[in-house]
Parts: C-alpha cells; sequence; structure tokens
C-alpha cells in the first residue's frame, strides 16, 4: 500500500513544516555556536493585566537573524517550552521528554511563531493519582519561553511579566 506523502497530523513541537532538504544541507555549514549565538528569542503575552483565573495567551517567536540556513542542536526532543515563575509549563507534575538529540531548523533570516495557553494556575502534584490546580496569588507573574541547548543548563530565553489582579 502506498503511504501518503503528507497527512493533517501536527508537529508536536508545535511547528507545521515540511522537510527543506536544501536548507538542512547549508545549515551544517553554520558552526554550531553561530548558529545558537544567530537564534534569538521573544515572548508577549496578549495583555498586561488579568483578573484570576483568566487565561494567559502566550506568544513565543524564534528568529533566525543570519542571511544562510542554520540549525540548533537540541539535547532532548525538547525544543522549546514555556514557564510562569520558573516552573516548567506552569506544572511540577514529572515530564517524560525522550533522550532523544533532535534539531531546529531554520531557513535563512526565517520567524517561527508558536502559542500556548496558561490558565492562570499552577498544577501541583503530590506524588499520588490526585493533581490540584492552584490559582496563582495575585501580583506579577514571570513568563519565560527558551529553546534548550545544553541539557537545560544553557538555553536562549526571553521572558515578560505579567499582573494578575
Amino acid at each position: 500500500m502506498v503511504q501518503p506523502r503528507h497527512t493533517d497530523e501536527t508537529d508536536r513541537t508545535g511547528f507545521d513544516e515540511t522537510t527543506n532538504y536544501l536548507t538542512r544541507t547549508l545549515a551544517k555549514v553554520v558552526p554550531t555556536g553561530l548558529a545558537r549565538r544567530a537564534v534569538v528569542v521573544s515572548v508577549e503575552t496578549d495583555r498586561d493585566t488579568y483578573a484570576v483565573g483568566d487565561p494567559v495567551e502566550i506568544t513565543v517567536t524564534f528568529r533566525n537573524r543570519l542571511p544562510v540556513p542554520v540549525e540548533v542542536p537540541t539535547p532532548t526532543s525538547r525544543r522549546w517550552g514555556w514557564e510562569i515563575d520558573g516552573i516548567l509549563e506552569a506544572t511540577d507534575e514529572r515530564r517524560y521528554v525522550s533522550a532523544s538529540p533532535l534539531t531546529f531548523p531554520f531557513r535563512a533570516g526565517e520567524s517561527k511563531t508558536a502559542t500556548a495557553v496558561w490558565n492562570g494556575t499552577i498544577r501541583r502534584s503530590d506524588g499520588a493519582d490526585l493533581d490540584r490546580d492552584e490559582p496563582v496569588a495575585p501580583g506579577d507573574h514571570t513568563v519565560t519561553a527558551f529553546l534548550s541547548v545544553d541539557g537545560g543548563r544553557a538555553r536562549i530565553e526571553d521572558s515578560t511579566t505579567v499582573r494578575i489582579e
């Protein structure tokens, strides 16, 4: 049976794209250190102030500043992520991420945008089967988006602050 060339499944990392073999080939010429410095991350939210429990739309943009393609290697299958006050995806639940390294390819000057929605709570896991969502306290909270480049020890990141009233 002939397999379809394209499917309707979406990319788990949030970017639907086809493989560009020319970009991948040319990107291998750019040294990894230069590729890491070429990619910048920016994060923004749809508003600056929210009521307790309001959803916060987070927009993350990754941009290759070079006029040539680059590939940024990531140590695991998690290419990027977001945090609220240092808590990954606003949960302390254990995350299972494949240890398989990947690359994050960019065409010359390309920008990639992803969105996430935070519901204004932190999911707490006490090790039992029950998890609970706790609303964050009113005040300022830091939203950080990152591109993991060294096993979580080093990353390219940006952050912004939102106020919960």
